[in-house]
């Protein structure tokens, strides 16, 4: 994941734990975005390992509005 999307992964964190949310709803908000962040991951990767292939891939993703 860029540093980008990380440091904006961040800023959600730290508003929603300044949030008037009740602890449990912080809680549930937190467990999303880590999801998110794992499922960004996983992509990043898989997109690696499908570039490696065939440099073609990355023209596919992005006409399937993927990246």
């Amino acid at each position: 994941m860029s540093d980008k999307r990380v440091k904006h992964l961040e800023k959600i964190k730290e508003a929603i734990d300044r949030s008037e949310l009740s602890e449990e709803e912080k809680s549930n908000s937190f467990k999303h975005i880590e999801e998110w962040y794992e499922e960004d991951r996983a992509f990043g990767a898989l997109y690696e390992k499908l570039s490696e292939i065939s440099p073609k891939i990355e023209a596919l993703l992005n006409e399937l509005g993927l990246i």
